[in-house]
């Protein structure tokens, strides 16, 4: 087992709006695309992030070996209780996954 962020060329998150963010996995190769998506299935991320396992969208993009996952932020955007205005340190939060 290695970290996503090993296999990974790069993962980086962002804002998808005021109630959703982003994860970006540049996986590199259409190998890694298959073995990084397999394991990121939405039972896996329900448990890790604490949301239903609807509430994750997720997207290939094989032609660019990129995975897209899209799900609510914990708090709106901007709100008193929101720690990340830009979304930016989930990416760090899904590189520490470990994929088979």
């Amino acid at each position: 087992m290695a970290k996503l962020k090993v296999i990974a060329e790069s993962v980086r998150s962002k804002n998808a709006g005021p109630f959703s963010l982003t994860v970006d996995i540049f996986c590199g190769s259409n190998k890694n695309l298959e073995k990084i998506s397999k394991c990121l299935t939405p039972s896996l991320l329900s448990k890790i992030f604490l949301l239903d396992e609807d509430q994750f969208k997720k997207f290939e993009i094989n032609n660019l070996n990129v995975i897209k996952i899209s799900f609510p932020r914990p708090f709106t955007q901007g709100s008193a209780k929101d720690r990340d205005l830009h979304g930016s340190s989930w990416g760090i939060l899904f590189g520490e996954i470990e994929i088979d």
